[in-house]
């Protein structure tokens, strides 16, 4: 797909890539079959190659009359359109329409009829099909798109993630390192220098219009775009979601016959603007035309409200509970609680999230459960098909396994800016393992949490001491600084076999420094600005953007709770924007005394209830 001219049948007007000749209605074979297998074809990994041998329709000016294709029907200025009488948008539409007219003329006459000057044309119901049903399809993007996430749809003022990147010149992790989230899996190379579509709002004209813009920079979702024609001017650069629905490939206007309009500021520039396009753009990458399509596909999740799971109980982490999808926003859940009589007792999880099952999955493995005390599914309630969770790898323990009271060293899930000494109490089926901390253990065990052996939040004994990690030994330990072997000695343990753990690192794509959207899981409903600021292997470590770091959290590269810049606004999620100084000053002596005594559920001791969805 590389843009230059048209072997083929010439065009008067300048077109764009094959995939819109089948809206263009020329009759002739100008579109081959590879062209027309490429509109529906997955998303390539290479964006494709602005062409030639379509249709774009454009202003030259924003002062011309109007004018409508007595062909197919298209709007636009009339000095842009085909020959002296400005009748047709095309040389395509104006053969069509001679050739059409022959055939009416034709027919009247056969049918004793006088031929007049304006005989009927055949209508092209194909076209206008075909634009009646992508305008439906784009007016349901929008409506997804205004759907809120019920009360997590708070508006932000005063927080511009382009403004924060821009006047930081901070990077963001690419959408390629978040597989979980929409188009993770099929971003592409969407880079600097693609073009796309956009509405123009340098413009004066009534109605809405577009323009050919360049990206400039991409932070996540997020791109800094240019308007064509501006060269090195920024002045009128602006940040917009790639995903939205008003961002659109090189050539969609020509298919929907929407018009290019070139910005007020500079219309002067340029006396033929078809032939400053032809030469700009010939070559030139753009999205795909099924961008938007992918898209949407991507924002469709499987899980439903009323859809019942187990899920960790947020008060005792030792056993799970029954509790009811009520929304999903983003892939993300909303569970209540089952008990929950006026449905304020939540819980936020992704999906994926290893902290959700099907129903009946305590008993399989032999973890602690709260049988709800209601005897019966309410009206309407099911349970979750047991395939839509993530997948946990199968694991061996019919050989050397791991063992009730062995040490190893573990991300405390209750304080996850610490990985603490840690032994494993109990050993359940399926490679599943509970995790207590030394030294802060209750005495009944209702702290104990479960972690999978694959976990990536259970390490080794020395993994701190090897990768430079401050280890936080066990509550009221005195012999320091802490030394693995004098305590394993002192407690008569043995330490977990390096052998049983995960040592998969995939190559994630994480930098330090990069900025993404990440969950506060000590507040799993607040989703924050946030910074990488250290790599261990998969291991991340991840900074809330104003706040201390002792709210920083340890968190895995493949984790479903890290979001690329924009995702808040894609999904209609609200953002948190980062701590001033007053709110932290505000939230400092609460917050610490809230660390001090060490909450048994999963609710922060960092944000103020204002602040929460």
């Amino acid at each position: 797909n590389i843009l230059h001219p048209s072997k083929g049948k010439s065009r008067d007007s300048f077109g764009m890539f094959d995939g819109y000749d089948s809206c263009s209605e020329d009759t002739s074979s100008s579109s081959s079959s590879e062209e027309s297998e490429e509109e529906v074809a997955p998303l390539p990994s290479s964006l494709p190659i602005i062409k030639n041998n379509g249709q774009v329709y454009t202003y030259p000016d924003g002062k011309s009359g109007m004018a409508t294709c007595e062909m197919c029907g298209m709007v636009g200025v009339r000095d842009a359109f085909y020959s002296k009488t400005k009748r047709f948008c095309s040389v395509s539409c104006s053969r069509s329409y001679s050739s059409n007219s022959k055939k009416a003329s034709i027919l009247a006459r056969l049918q004793g009829k006088p031929p007049t000057k304006k005989a009927k044309v055949l209508q092209k119901q194909p076209l206008v099909a075909k634009l009646a049903a992508y305008a439906q399809y784009q007016a349901t993007l929008q409506n997804q798109a205004k759907t809120k996430a019920g009360n997590t749809a708070v508006s932000m003022e005063g927080f511009s993630w382009g403004n924060y990147i821009n006047s930081n010149s901070f990077i963001a992790a690419p959408v390629t390192c978040f597989k979980h989230a929409p188009m993770g899996t099929c971003w592409g190379d969407i880079s600097e220098n693609v073009r796309v579509e956009v509405p123009n709002t340098d413009c004066s004209l009534p109605t809405k219009v577009f323009w050919i813009a360049g990206i400039i920079k991409l932070a996540g979702y997020n791109a800094l775009l240019r308007y064509e024609g501006f060269e090195n001017d920024s002045a009128l650069d602006f940040w917009c979601n790639i995903c939205g629905s008003d961002i659109h490939p090189v050539g969609w206007c020509a298919a929907s016959g929407k018009p290019l309009v070139p910005p007020r500021t500079i219309q002067h520039k340029y006396t033929n603007w078809k032939a400053f396009l032809v030469k700009r753009l010939t070559g030139a990458k753009t999205l795909p035309p099924d961008f938007s399509q992918k898209v949407s596909e991507s924002m469709q999740y499987p899980f439903k409200p009323c859809m019942r799971v187990e899920v960790v109980d947020k008060r005792h982490l030792c056993r799970t509970r029954v509790a009811v999808v009520e929304s999903v926003i983003g892939g993300r859940l909303r569970l209540v609680y089952e008990e929950s009589e006026d449905r304020t007792d939540d819980f936020w999880c992704h999906m994926h999230s290893p902290l959700i099952h099907h129903i009946g999955w305590s008993r399989s493995i032999g973890h602690r459960f709260k049988r709800s005390d209601i005897t019966k599914k309410q009206d309407g309630h099911f349970d979750t098909p047991p395939h839509l969770f993530a997948k946990v790898k199968e694991v061996d323990q019919s050989g050397e396994w791991f063992k009730e009271g062995m040490k190893l060293e573990a991300i405390d899930p209750l304080n996850l800016s610490t990985i603490c000494v840690a032994t494993i109490r109990k050993v359940l089926a399926d490679g599943f393992l509970m995790i207590g901390i030394d030294g802060s253990e209750a005495a009944d065990g209702s702290d104990w949490f479960c972690y999978h052996a694959t976990s990536p939040s259970i390490f080794p004994v020395g993994f701190c001491e090897i990768n430079m990690i401050e280890l936080t030994p066990p509550r009221g330990y005195t012999k320091l600084p802490f030394k693995w072997f004098d305590y394993l000695r002192e407690t008569g343990s043995i330490a977990a076999p390096v052998k049983l753990f995960n040592k998969d690192v995939p190559n994630h794509g994480f930098r330090v420094g990069m900025k993404l959207e990440a969950v506060d899981l000590m507040e799993p409903r607040l989703i924050c600005v946030a910074t990488v600021t250290r790599i261990i292997h998969r291991l991340l470590r991840i900074h809330f953007d104003g706040w201390e770091e002792e709210y920083d959290q340890w968190v895995d590269c493949e984790s479903p709770d890290l979001y690329p810049v924009g995702w808040c606004q894609l999904t209609g999620y609200q953002l948190q924007p980062p701590a001033s100084q007053s709110s932290r000053e505000n939230q400092s002596a609460s917050s610490k005394q809230k660390k001090k005594a060490k909450s048994q559920q999963y609710k922060g001791h960092k944000k103020n209830t204002e602040e929460s969805l």
